[in-house]
């Protein structure tokens, strides 16, 4: 990745200690914030599904997850691995399986068998990585230049946008105060203001939000540490009922939740291209994409062997380092180290949820915008020829693909029905166009431009 030249007086922070300890907390804080909304919503969805999968569990495996892929990456890439939506679609179909075993099966039970087919999506990352250790991240990467990875950066927002707008759409004029205060903050803030306006944007939000009385403590329970339906003090699920967390294996549930790897996999090879044109680091070559995938995925088959989501790189995290410019792991690990504290009050995950859904709209405004931004400028900064037809078929067909297939592509495998995301279409359409199409002669870490030209004619 090149890095980008900024104007002295905005150069990024690589090292956070020099802000001192009290702001580094606060950004850590920060971090926390623009994961948890998201990381929650995913338990939240399943539990819809009929499947009792636990926030508590799967704030702790976020935080644990991330500490885990920090030590697989040398402590090097500023990544937050959060609960996973590109799941979501499998624990639908496992919640609605109804034919043999699954006959009369309780749901906790029926999560223990869907967790178990995350296991195995887990697991592919590491032959992936395995993959890319034997044949080098040169030869793999040819295959996934700019041309491709960047218009997978744009739609891994783009995606994300309706839920932005469906969440703003709950009352508006509080989104948009969000939405003010985070660019108020960071246009024209000045010292730790300017560090922290996505923390800001909600809390300030929150405190007009409970000023006007649209803030529900009704579900709020506690009576002391320990008491109540939401004490302050709470294990996991995993650790008061370890035999009902444990994944269960079963073909019919691996083949609906494993090949879903396919996606998340390309998603994090996508996010891992955009923190490191973000950070104006290689992180693909050095720690390497071998390291990331296996972090990533062991993260995810530790969660899901316990009873939580699969895990993945989170893009909510890499828009608060495009507006924080604070670009140290440092911050990611305390981020980590709340969420894993966190976990253990339910008292607290109430009340993070009481956040009226019309903020996290607002914020997700500014973080899934910045997510499809830094796609634009991957694409620039690699110098990717648009004017070549080869370079335009190709991101015309992700594009549309990516957009255009709403509900994914549904089809059989051995009586199961296995659903292909639209991000999951489009990356894989990229893919094989890339390597079909005459005219690839880009090199990863040694090509200025992504693709040279190639002489399919102009339009």
């Amino acid at each position: 990745m090149k890095e980008t030249k900024t104007p002295v007086g905005q150069q990024p922070i690589r090292d956070a200690r020099a802000l001192g300890v009290p702001k580094m907390l606060i950004l850590g804080l920060q971090h926390m914030f623009a994961m948890f909304g998201a990381t929650v919503l995913v338990p939240i969805l399943v539990q819809s599904y009929g499947l009792p999968l636990s926030i508590q569990t799967t704030l702790f495996f976020a935080g644990f997850g991330t500490l885990f892929f920090h030590v697989c990456t040398r402590m090097k890439v500023p990544a937050f691995l959060g609960s996973s939506f590109a799941f979501l679609g499998g624990f639908a179909a496992m919640g609605a399986m109804d034919s043999g075993i699954y006959a009369a099966m309780e749901p906790a039970e029926k999560l223990q068998y869907a967790c178990g087919g995350i296991v195995v999506a887990g697991l592919l990352y590491v032959l992936l990585a395995a993959i890319i250790k034997a044949v080098g991240v040169h030869r793999v990467m040819h295959y996934l230049p700019p041309v491709v990875t960047g218009p997978i950066i744009i739609l891994i927002g783009l995606n994300l946008a309706p839920s932005a707008v469906s969440n703003a759409s709950s009352c508006w004029w509080l989104a948009l105060l969000s939405i003010a205060v985070i660019v108020v903050a960071n246009i024209w803030g000045k010292g730790m203001i300017k560090i922290i306006p996505i923390l800001l944007g909600v809390v300030i939000s929150y405190v007009v939000a409970l000023v006007f009385r649209m803030v529900d403590f009704s579900g709020l329970d506690v009576q002391g540490l320990f008491g109540g339906t939401t004490p302050l003090l709470g294990f996991q699920p995993f650790v008061t009922n370890f035999s009902g967390s444990v994944a269960k294996f079963d073909v019919s549930a691996i083949l609906v939740m494993a090949p879903i790897a396919i996606a998340s996999m390309m998603e994090h090879i996508g996010d891992m291209s955009a923190i490191s044109a973000t950070v104006g680091e290689n992180f693909i070559e050095d720690p390497g994409l071998h390291r990331t995938l296996i972090g990533d995925g062991i993260a995810t088959s530790l969660s899901a062997m316990f009873g939580g989501p699969a895990n993945t790189t989170y893009g909510e995290n890499t828009g608060v380092l495009v507006l924080s410019r604070v670009h140290d792991p440092k911050v990611i690990r305390l981020a980590a180290l709340y969420a894993i504290i966190l976990s253990f009050s339910p008292a607290f995950a109430y009340l993070v949820n009481t956040i009226p859904t019309a903020i996290i709209g607002g914020v997700s405004f500014i973080l899934y915008g910045m997510i499809s931004a830094i796609g634009v400028r991957n694409v620039v900064e690699n110098q990717v020829d648009f004017t070549n037809s080869r370079n335009l078929i190709i991101a015309a067909v992700i594009l549309v693909c990516g957009l255009g297939f709403t509900g994914g592509l549904t089809f059989q495998v051995g009586g199961a029905s296995i659903t292909l995301t639209s991000l999951a279409i489009a990356a894989i359409a990229g893919i094989v166009l890339n390597a079909i199409l005459p005219g690839n002669d880009f090199h990863f870490g040694k090509s200025a431009n992504s693709d040279a030209s190639a002489n399919l004619g102009q339009y």
